[in-house]
């Protein structure tokens, strides 16, 4: 009997932490049939589909279980940049900002606190979107419609609960839910989550704000409404409580973690249903990630399930000559936009457009220009900010001014530099204490999100070629099952992140001596024109959505197998 597809001879590093072994992976409709020993006796049977992945890692298709790419999925159908870095699944809705519950005349505001919040185009929402939908059951409904190639679960956010319930009111932050608005919220929660949401997630940071810069709706939200919310959750016995939490503010941050992570050990001890955030290192508040990890690990002793998510690099900020650049403060700097590639080039190179340039940006040096850092002139991008490469250290060593070395490198690479700001993860020595901490998973890549300022979608060719070949942190299998089975454990996706016989066929065949990131790129593909960074990756042989070829070497087979995946199913 032959097989749908046999992936032969390749080192199977299964998702579990198993070591890895090499052998054959078959797989027949969307499921994989057998993981035998490559050359067996009798062995696999002969394929419609054989790939020799001899030399090559094969691994669970890998799950990202933080993006937003809740508008993108709607004109998309690839969701790149996420196709290129071997996912497979991923988890929208975070941060509480959703399109659903929604009603009719409720669909521009819900756009534009999206763009507010996650800067995705308003008008590209608004127009890529097919709105067929008032519930987040017929939100799910419509997302089964729509061709895709990956698999896409997702959230019920709680700025379109409490938006739907209360109205502009519920934007106030002294707005308190009264009886009534707080059981429609419970109702329509309920009814996302017996549709297949995969939890319920919420917005307290101050960073997020509406356009006309109040916050987002349930950033002041008492722990009793979140309560109720969360028992939704705990009646129906599932789903994940996701939040961005209240860390900043004015004055010491150590009371607001210890009172945000009092109120996540409450709840979840109390429902039983795990509760994630974001967990990030500054330079300015040093030792919160491991504050914040002893609050975790004093909570789960307690009974509670608390998993924060951290990256594996610096969420930073991309500056290139075909969005901005890191003197556009200066008035000089922001009359190149308004010219074509072509003629920025050949302005820079004028020795009086320079000049002026020059001139312009050494009015003195923005504080933050000083964490600057250029990832920019070889084939491939670095994030690891080493020494002697940030704008400062590059025009100290040239005798000249930042302006300077910047304008240098765009010469040389035709308007190809990039520049880097990490704004967060700052350390690679944290980001290490936390990669290897079990209690924290790998998330915020953010796709889909912050679409003109960053990329990190990324984050699996970074981690597994910086992370685990260069500096060895931890064994592949260890950071394979980070990829992928920790991720699809956490959201309860059954048969997901794991090779084993009768879990779903997402595969990846991977050469990680191969694995590479160029430069990102800045490119105008949204609806309307709207602009935004890609990045593509070399080392990705196949990836595999449900037992068909997805991406064959950075390109779409043609392929689109994803489907939606339902909390409890």
């Amino acid at each position: 009997m032959s097989h749908d597809l046999v992936i032969r001879n390749g080192l199977v590093v299964d998702g579990t932490g198993a070591p890895p072994v090499i052998a054959d992976v078959s797989v027949d409709g969307d499921r994989i049939v057998e993981v035998s020993p490559a050359g067996g006796t009798p062995g696999p049977a002969r394929a419609t589909r054989e790939i020799d992945a001899e030399g090559r890692l094969v691994t669970p298709g890998f799950v990202d279980i933080h993006t937003h790419l809740d508008a993108q999925i709607g004109w998309d159908p690839l969701t790149t940049s996420s196709c290129w870095h071997g996912v497979t699944s991923i988890v929208m809705g975070n941060c509480g900002v959703t399109f659903a519950p929604c009603r009719p005349e409720d669909r521009s505001y819900l756009a534009e606190m999206m763009e507010s919040v996650e800067d995705i185009p308003a008008d590209a929402i608004r127009d890529g979107l097919s709105w067929n939908w008032e519930t987040y059951g017929d939100y799910l409904d419509e997302l089964e419609r729509l061709p895709k190639g990956l698999n896409v679960g997702g959230m019920v956010g709680h700025c379109a609960l409490r938006y739907y319930a209360m109205g502009p009111s519920s934007i106030e932050s002294d707005a308190r839910p009264d009886a009534t608005e707080l059981a429609t919220m419970a109702r329509l929660l309920a009814e996302g989550i017996d549709a297949g949401a995969l939890g319920f997630s919420s917005s307290r940071t101050l960073r997020h704000k509406v356009p006309d810069g109040r916050h987002v709706p349930g950033t002041f939200a008492e722990t009793d409404e979140l309560q109720a919310m969360a028992d939704v959750l705990g009646a129906a016995g599932r789903g994940v409580i996701e939040c961005a939490p209240r860390f900043d503010g004015d004055g010491p941050s150590e009371p607001r973690a210890r009172s945000e992570m009092e109120w996540m050990r409450a709840i979840s001890a109390r429902t039983r249903r795990p509760v994630t955030f974001n967990l990030t290192h500054t330079w300015a508040n040093p030792d919160h990630h491991r504050l914040i990890g002893e609050l975790v690990r004093t909570a789960n002793a307690d009974g509670a399930t608390i998993r924060p998510q951290t990256t594996s690099r610096g969420i930073g900020v991309l500056f290139c000559f075909d969005s901005a650049t890191p003197f556009d403060r200066h008035q000089a700097w922001r009359d190149l936009r308004v010219l074509s590639r072509a003629e920025r080039l050949a302005a820079i190179r004028t020795p009086s457009v320079r000049d002026r340039l020059v001139e312009a940006a050494a009015g003195g040096p923005n504080p933050d220009e000083l964490a600057l850092f250029h990832l920019t002139e070889g084939p491939v991008a670095r994030y690891d900010c080493a020494p002697g490469s940030s704008l400062p250290d590059l025009a100290t060593t040239a005798d000249t001014s930042m302006a300077e070395v910047y304008l240098d490198a765009l010469d040389r690479t035709d308007g190809d530099a990039i520049v880097y700001w990490p704004i967060l993860n700052q350390s690679f020595d944290a980001i290490s204490e936390m990669l290897l901490d079990d209690s924290i998973v790998l998330g915020l890549a953010d796709a889909g999100a912050h679409v003109g300022q960053i990329l990190d979608a990324s984050q699996p060719t970074w981690f597994l070629s910086y992370w685990v070949r260069e500096r060895a942190l931890m064994p592949i299998e260890r950071a394979v099952q980070r990829l992928s089975a920790d991720g699809a454990q956490l959201f309860g996706l059954r048969d997901r992140g794991v090779i084993r016989p009768g879990a779903f066929a997402d595969l990846n065949v991977i050469d990680l001596d191969a694995l590479a990131l160029p430069l990102p790129r800045f490119v105008h593909d949204f609806p309307r024109g709207a602009g935004r960074f890609v990045q593509g990756a070399s080392g990705y042989d196949v990836t595999v959505v449900n037992g068909a070829v997805f991406m064959e070497s950075g390109e779409h087979t043609g392929e689109l197998a994803g489907t939606v995946l339902r909390g409890g199913t």
